[in-house]
């Protein structure tokens, strides 16, 4: 009984602690609004949606099981994460849409 009350305080401090898709949601909330949020949240759930699929039809299995397979998926998800860090140095380098959203407020004189 002991080892079971550990498991459920254990269990629950890592529910109650916020992870990164909680931080990256609450970000993209402050800097681009409830939209970003709102959207932000959907491709979480999207992306755990998709992993529980994938897992309860057996592609996780497959993808322990054949090693090409898998550094294949691994090497197309890094080369995405690149592609978005890119933009996102492009967008903090050169941030047009606010620059243009600054000029179009400066000619109407607000």
């Amino acid at each position: 009984m002991s080892l079971f009350l550990a498991f459920l305080g254990v269990s629950f401090i890592v529910l109650a602690t916020p992870g990164p898709d909680t931080a990256i949601t609450i970000r993209n909330t402050l800097l681009g609004g409830r939209m970003a949020g709102v959207f932000t949240a959907l491709g979480i759930s999207s992306g755990q949606t998709i992993w529980a699929l994938a897992t309860s039809a057996g592609i996780v299995a497959l993808l322990v099981a054949s090693e090409p397979l898998f550094l294949a998926v691994k090497y197309a998800g890094a080369a995405y994460l690149v592609y978005l860090g890119f933009k996102a140095l492009q967008e903090a380098i050169r941030p047009a849409h606010r620059h243009d959203m600054a000029t179009v407020a400066s000619r109407r004189g607000g």
